[in-house]
């Protein structure tokens, strides 16, 4: 059975949309910064996700998340790497140099996610698809290109790219826990990031601003960062983590088009870097990847029908093609269809 292309497959939907969503969220923001100063509205945005996705998990009698041991570590990494270590490097290198600088630099996170999951984490790649992730970068560059950048020293610049290396060491592991509730993830993530920023951006003397500006910064948290990143594992569960950056790196130019939209004027570079995102996000929509490949054999819990990866009994009935959960195990198969390095195809080429 061949994976669904293009924009046939969910995981390429929820990326996009992912994208959009979080794009959206930077002109919504950037206006929020006249009452909230950026430190503190990062923490704001960041619980508002957390508590925004938990209280949606409350309302609707969520099952409850369970995930082995080994995926706590990779999880704990993840929280730790972009809810910790990612923010606070980010906040040092912002206090220290000029916006025109930071914005080029964060470009990086798209770069280091995808160099990470193709070297250290082995994830399949081809010249099509590198050729692509580096047209989306490069409009991403564009787009963010302030005419002139200034950088004021290498420690700030060497903490940014720091954050953005957290970052993408934060969406690689991620990707190991990608089949759990993608609302939850993004919620303990949400939770993590949005205390740790708050609290040290009190300790550092910010006081908070209206209750109206808080509730504000909380609901564009909830969409642009909560709602998102659970789009965005979603991408995880069915691209891989190179792929679902790749979709995800187009947020800029989202965004850019709601600031047009906004009143803000239509520019040359605003074209240009629409250009270049739409022939990287073509190359990577007509991907076709397809050969003989082997499954090892793998127990693991999520959610799934009983398609050609998933034949197996049950102890309890279960109607044909209902989305189900529990504990399942995966005999070792070998066959041959179109597939992404999604959750089920981690195999060597």
């Amino acid at each position: 059975m061949d994976t669904p292309s293009g924009l046939r497959n969910p995981g390429v939907m929820a990326a996009l949309a992912a994208a959009l969503l979080f794009g959206a969220g930077t002109p919504l923001a950037k206006a929020l910064l006249s009452d909230v100063g950026p430190w503190l509205l990062a923490g704001l945005l960041y619980l508002g996700s957390g508590i925004g996705l938990m209280a949606y998990r409350i309302v609707t009698r969520a099952p409850r998340v369970s995930i082995s041991r080994t995926e706590v570590l990779w999880f704990a990494g993840a929280v730790a790497a972009g809810g910790i270590v990612g923010p606070v490097l980010l906040m040092f290198g912002l206090t220290r140099m000029p916006a025109t600088g930071a914005s080029l630099l964060l470009n990086a996170e798209s770069v280091f996610t995808a160099l990470l999951a193709w070297f250290a984490f082995k994830e399949n790649f081809d010249r099509r698809i590198a050729l692509g992730m580096a047209a989306i970068v490069l409009g991403a560059v564009v787009i963010s290109w302030p005419g002139e950048a200034r950088f004021a020293g290498w420690w700030p610049a060497l903490a940014i790219l720091g954050a953005c290396l957290a970052w993408g060491i934060d969406n690689n592991l991620t990707r190991k826990v990608s089949l759990s509730d993608a609302a939850w993830i993004a919620g303990i993530k949400g939770l993590v990031a949005g205390i740790v920023n708050l609290g040290l951006a009190l300790a550092l003397g910010a006081t908070l601003p209206s209750p109206s500006a808080i509730a504000g910064a909380m609901l564009v948290g909830l969409m642009a960062y909560g709602v998102s990143l659970t789009l965005f594992v979603a991408g995880l569960r069915h691209l891989g983590t190179a792929r679902t950056g790749a979709y995800f790196s187009v947020a800029p130019f989202f965004g850019a088009a709601l600031a047009v939209l906004m009143g803000e004027p239509f520019t040359l570079k605003l074209l240009v870097a629409g250009a270049l995102m739409g022939l990287g996000t073509w190359l990577h929509l007509t991907e076709h990847h397809a050969h003989r490949h082997t499954h090892e054999a793998l127990l693991h819990e999520h959610a799934h029908v009983h398609d050609e990866h998933h034949q197996h009994t049950h102890p309890f009935p279960v109607a044909p093609d209902t989305r189900h959960s529990h504990a399942h195990r995966h005999e070792p198969q070998t066959h041959a269809h179109a597939h992404f390095p999604d959750a089920h195809h981690r195999h060597g080429h």
